[in-house]
């Protein structure tokens, strides 16, 4: 198989060969602080690197050099992002699957952990309770059954979910992780009206891939790699990549990711909306120290940092399996989303799951809840955004890619970021977060550039204070 980041075939744009030798060039490379230097001044124009390039940043052990990586990445992030943070939450639907994935406890072999499904009322109560916590944005999960959960019923709950307004809440946005399938079906999610389609690889190298899902529709490597191809070709042009570190080497799969971006940007001409950079976490049934490839913090950390130089244009997401401190920390080195407040249970907003009925997908290690992670994220001068404007205005995939290479996304971020805070604050936050919040928004709004987008979001500002709600540019 010949490399090729244009080829609609998994093994060509996700080449084997071409990821040992990237591997190799890298390590080859890893004192050169020549090379490396030159790369770091190359990403400085926000216009990214090849995979075979940001391979050497990631490898480079020279200290100064690294810290100059580090400081690149904060300063793309700051440029392209500002301080904004969006918020989200998982919602899980249903833990049925027919797959044997030997990492995740939803695998069809766990007999002992608890199975469950939404009945749409349950939907509807789930719902409710993520709204009165404040949240906008969704991300529905279900397993891989078509028995259990066909199409059919996601499309009737991402109905259900929408139509849901309880008191001033309302969930705009319905971002959708649900296995590899058909166009048809990606047609489908496309006409209900998701946000972004969201896959995780779990790993590039096939051969380990094969091993860990031996069983179920899953096991298929090219019909799982190619998903984003079908979604791309139904119409969904904002499609989320990731891969869960710790199955395999993560040199191999960070390569991988960046081909994969490379590849749907050569196919169809804008790459991944999202990346996200989940690590194994224990589970029912999962011991993590079963898999030897773990990174550690600092690794993750440079992980973060090489991706937002290499692709500065794509979001990239943290999730509550990582900790307070590991959050934090690679809050200004590339993270764009973060879920709080979050369940990984099924129904486990609504009411509190019993010990003995666990059906979590993982254990979390930021449990706090969402008013005390917005409150975390303003003492630290973030602004919490909920925001949902894009998506609902059709900027979406190229469209979206278009205003944010040109700088003009900014003149939409910051105001649509500070008026879904107002919202948060006036409906939802505790006194302190209310007050740390409204002293951010004071500060922060002069930092519109555009006069006449500064005048009409103080005007807003003003309404939503006065009880109106959703106002968006």
């Amino acid at each position: 198989m010949r490399y090729n980041p244009a080829s609609k075939k998994a093994e060509e744009f996700i080449n084997n060969e071409e990821i040992l030798s990237t591997i190799e060039y890298a390590k080859a490379n890893k004192d050169n602080k020549e090379l490396i230097s030159s790369l770091i001044n190359k990403a400085k124009d926000c216009k990214g690197l090849t995979h075979r390039e940001a391979a050497v940043l990631l490898e480079c052990e020279i200290e100064e050099e690294n810290e100059k990586m580090f400081a690149l990445a904060k300063e793309i992030k700051q440029k392209l992002y500002g301080n904004r943070i969006v918020m989200f939450a998982p919602l899980y639907l249903s833990n049925y699957c027919v797959n044997g994935c030997v990492y995740c406890p939803y695998h069809h072999q766990n007999k002992h952990i608890s199975r469950k499904k939404l009945t749409q009322d349950e939907i509807a109560r789930e719902v409710r309770a993520l709204q009165d916590m404040g949240h906008k944005r969704l991300a529905l999960e279900t397993g891989e059954d078509p028995i259990n959960n066909p199409i059919d019923y996601v499309l009737e709950s991402i109905n259900t979910i929408y139509s849901i307004h309880h008191k001033n809440g309302a969930i705009r946005r319905v971002n959708v992780n649900i296995a590899a399938t058909t166009v048809e079906n990606y047609r489908k999610l496309k006409e209900v009206g998701i946000g972004t389609y969201i896959l995780f690889q779990e790993t590039y190298h096939k051969e380990n891939y094969e091993m860990l899902h031996p069983t179920g529709p899953k096991h298929d490597y090219a019909y799982h790699t190619e998903a984003m191809d079908r979604a791309m070709e139904a119409g969904i042009d904002d499609v989320g990549i990731g891969v869960l570190f710790g199955l395999n080497l993560y040199r191999y799969d960070f390569i991988g990711l960046l081909m994969h971006a490379e590849h749907l940007e050569a196919a169809f001409g804008v790459g991944p909306h999202t990346i996200s950079v989940p690590r194994i976490r224990p589970a029912d049934d999962i011991d993590p120290d079963n898999f030897t490839n773990a990174i550690n913090d600092d690794i993750f950390a440079k992980i973060v940092a090489v991706l937002r130089i290499a692709v500065p244009y794509t979001g990239m997401i943290i999730s509550t399996r990582e900790t307070e401190e590991t959050r934090r920390r690679v809050l200004d080195l590339g993270i764009s989303q973060i879920s709080g407040g979050s369940c990984t249970s099924v129904g486990g907003y609504a009411e509190k799951e019993a010990e003995e009925d666990n059906s979590a997908q993982f254990e979390l290690n930021d449990t706090r809840t969402l008013d005390q992670i917005v409150n975390w994220l303003l003492a630290m001068d973030y602004i919490p955004s909920f925001c949902t404007a894009c998506y609902r205005e059709g900027r979406t995939g190229d469209r979206f890619m278009t205003l944010v290479k040109a700088g003009q996304i900014a003149n939409c971020c910051l105001p649509n970021a500070l008026m879904t805070l107002k919202e948060y604050l006036e409906d939802y936050a505790s006194e302190d977060t209310k007050l740390k919040g409204e002293a951010l928004i004071s500060k922060e709004i002069n930092n519109i550039t555009n006069e006449k987008v500064r005048s009409i979001a103080k005007e807003y500002l003003g309404e939503l204070h006065n009880g109106k709600r959703d106002f968006r540019f």
